[in-house]
């Protein structure tokens, strides 16, 4: 946190925060993957990218170089010895005015990681999850930048999913301001019909996800077609196949939308072999995606800080299908520079 090591009683952040009061930060989401070469952070770079990038939009200078971050997560892996977890990098303005205006705040750099298993759970990688169309439309870009991942922009997302959850569904669809589909809360689609991917790009509203990267990548090695278009309902509601692309979520089928079955409401053909080629890559089984992960050396580290970085964590998981939830496991949280 801020350049060093801390106890999670330490990691905190004054009440006065801008970011507390208006969302002034942005974030990334990543994970680790246990390989056959050791833990390894699947495309680190790109995330760190697009966290500098996003930075720059809302006007934070993160006082790190992007290879100090690098080295930064990798050291919160090692030290808390895990072989697989999910890493959220954090930059925001701290505590210095309250005005709208953040010129005197300060811009704190933390990094969290936790072991976190599939965000919409295990049982929806092959069962598919159920999703509704939110009330709540995604933000056009001439409100705010979709493409940034900006703390305060995930407010939308957060009221569609409540609203789905609560409505017994496990995730949100959000519509753009013209009524094309747009993204998951925290994640982007893709539609399968007659062999042919479907998705949108940023014309649309989305985050243009790390993940969807991977996924075009992976989808054109293996044969598909791909085409990037706008997407309305009906084609979601006629596909042969959907799923979601995301960091948390990773290739996770779309079983059914406001109780209309996809296909045959579950996990698809298509949808499995991109999913199996997907964490073929992150598993580092195929050579050909080696260049997207990035090593966590665990050789040669050395501390005399011996304070507890841990404290109890429980992620949530939402039902999968009617019948059926994922009890959360207990797990970690960690708060590192």
């Amino acid at each position: 946190m801020n350049g060093g090591l801390v106890p999670w009683a330490s990691a905190t952040t004054h009440v006065s925060a801008h970011a507390l009061h208006y969302g002034s930060g942005v974030f990334e989401g990543m994970r680790c993957y246990e390989t056959p070469d050791g833990p390894a952070v699947f495309r680190l770079e790109s995330h760190l990218d697009r966290l500098y990038s996003s930075a720059e939009i809302y006007g934070l200078e993160i006082p790190y170089a992007q290879e100090e971050l690098s080295e930064a997560v990798c050291e919160v892996i090692r030290r808390n010895d895990f072989n697989s977890c999910y890493v959220r990098p954090i930059c925001y303005f701290g505590s210095g005015s309250l005005n709208v205006h953040p010129r005197s705040c300060p811009v704190e750099v933390v990094i969290l990681a936790w072991p976190w298993a599939t965000y919409l759970g295990a049982a929806g990688l092959e069962q598919g999850v159920r999703v509704t169309v939110s009330p709540w439309r995604k933000f056009h870009s001439r409100m705010m930048p979709t493409t940034a991942k900006g703390c305060g922009q995930y407010l939308n997302s957060m009221l569609a999913v409540r609203d789905a959850v609560d409505r017994g569904y496990a995730e949100a669809l959000l519509l753009d301001s013209e009524g094309n589909l747009a993204e998951g809360s925290g994640e982007n689609i893709f539609i399968v019909r007659d062999g042919q991917l479907l998705t949108n790009d940023d014309r649309h509203s989305i985050l243009l996800g790390i993940t969807r990267d991977a996924v075009l990548r992976i989808a054109g090695d293996l044969g598909y077609p791909v085409e990037v278009r706008a997407l309305e309902l009906d084609d979601l509601i006629s596909a042969d196949e959907a799923f979601f692309t995301g960091t948390a979520a990773e290739v996770t089928p779309i079983s059914e939308v406001d109780t209309i079955r996809i296909g045959r409401g579950s996990r698809g053909p298509v949808t499995e072999e991109i999913q199996q080629a997907f964490f073929d890559a992150t598993s580092g089984r195929d050579r050909r995606y080696a260049h997207w992960l990035y090593r966590v050396d665990l050789v040669g580290i050395e501390s005399n800080q011996s304070f507890p970085l841990a404290q109890e964590f429980t992620p949530e998981f939402v039902e999968c299908s009617k019948e059926s939830a994922e009890k959360p496991p207990s797990g970690e949280i960690f708060i590192a520079p």
